[in-house]
């Protein structure tokens, strides 16, 4: 059977992270990958974390299977970051989560879930968006189509288009909103805008499914969740998908939840219902022991604070690396403007270079980008800022 396959063409990203690791240039450095980096280049464990996990192995008495939605104290935790506390949409249950392996888990079930109960609708993604949403969508079996988002030439926002765009996506059909802190070009709509955005898409009767994998690195945890609070307050129906990988940092732990809302109680768990069978044919249970983490520190008033204030800590630093990074670009002689990094959110940015500066980079200097020319900020520090700026001038 095997003997007919041909080698796959390896992922955008992850393949990019296999050859800078074959590669020994010791000087070599990875904007592309997803992965927060702290100022000596490591991806470190938060202190928070680790006093969590202490807890946890201290009260531990089992490692039997969790519910196929996995656990009830993760589902609050959930809903309490999505939503914030006290929200009518907590207090009236018609909210239901469930913890999956990952944001990415997230989106396939929500995928799955799409499929079954509206097998003709279409899914509209942002142009650009996260390259691995079209493998995860059509490995589901959904059409994907695109709206505008992004102009090229401001390296801006373009709301204009982006409402006109979705004024001509037919009712019943499903969109794909970033929460925060757009991948990959690192800008969001503005609370204004995210209004107009919530009134549009319920008067045109378009199902709203978020992508929130990176609440509290663009302003704040709960100004981050404005957009999606809105939406929860003004449509009826909506799928969220999270993700705690880059904000509490348990990358290796796959942590992430799919959220339905719905207009009662009662149509949210008749919707759970389906979801659930969905995980039992796909994974059965999610894994334990990153969501307890989760769980642990939202339920511990001095654990919450401590990973807020490590929170902040992380978004400062990610501004800082885009500050310097324009001011850098700038001393090395650099005419062109990049002042429009400093006005992103988040971990990525759209950079503008081609694919062409993007491979002198990586074969030239060890600098390793996605093609599309999406960086990862967080990747910068104050060590490889001069080397990697006076490479970026080099390609220009």
């Amino acid at each position: 059977m095997f003997e007919q396959l041909e080698m796959a063409t390896a992922d955008p990203i992850l393949g990019l992270t296999e050859a800078f690791k074959a590669d020994e240039n010791p000087e070599k450095i990875n904007l592309g990958v997803g992965v927060y980096k702290d100022e000596a280049g490591a991806t470190p464990v938060m202190t928070s974390v680790k006093k969590a996990e202490a807890k946890i192995l201290e009260q531990e008495t089992t490692k039997n299977y969790l519910p196929m939605q996995g656990s009830s104290e993760y589902a609050v935790a959930v809903q309490e970051l999505l939503f914030g506390a006290g929200s009518e949409t907590i207090s009236s249950k018609r909210a239901a989560t469930a913890q999956t392996p990952g944001g990415t888990g997230a989106l396939r079930m929500a995928g799955e879930l799409i499929k079954q109960v509206n097998p003709k609708a279409r899914l509209w993604v942002s142009d650009p968006t996260w390259a691995n949403h079209n493998g995860i969508f059509g490995s589901a079996g959904i059409e994907l189509s695109t709206y505008p988002y992004y102009n090229t030439n401001s390296k801006c926002l373009d709301f204009d288009a982006m409402v006109a765009g979705i004024k001509e996506i037919p009712a019943g059909d499903v969109i794909l909103l970033h929460g925060c802190c757009h991948n990959p070009t690192g800008l969001d709509p503005n609370e204004e805008q995210w209004h107009h955005l919530a009134t549009l898409i319920t008067q045109r009767k378009i199902f709203p499914l978020f992508d929130f994998a990176y609440q509290g690195l663009a302003t704040g945890i709960d100004e981050d969740a404005t957009g999606l609070r809105l939406f929860a307050q003004n449509v009826p129906e909506m799928l969220i998908a999270n993700s705690y990988s880059k904000n509490f940092g348990l990358y290796s732990e796959r942590v992430g939840g799919l959220t339905i809302v719905c207009g009662s109680q009662q149509e949210a768990q008749t919707a759970f219902s389906h979801l659930k069978l969905t995980i039992r044919r796909c994974y059965s249970n999610p894994p334990s022991h990153g969501g307890a983490i989760v769980a642990t520190i939202m339920a511990d008033k001095t654990l919450r604070a401590e990973w807020e204030t490590e929170v902040s800590q992380i978004r400062l630093r990610i501004k800082e690396m885009r500050e310097l990074f324009v001011k850098t670009l700038k001393t090395k002689g650099v005419r062109d403007d990049f002042s429009f990094i400093a006005r992103q959110n988040g971990m990525f940015s759209f950079s503008g270079l081609t694919k062409y500066q993007v491979e002198k980079l990586k074969q030239d200097y060890s600098i390793y980008i996605v093609d599309s020319g999406r960086i990862n900020v967080a990747g910068m520090t104050h060590g490889n800022m001069d080397q990697l700026c006076e490479a970026i001038a080099s390609v220009l």
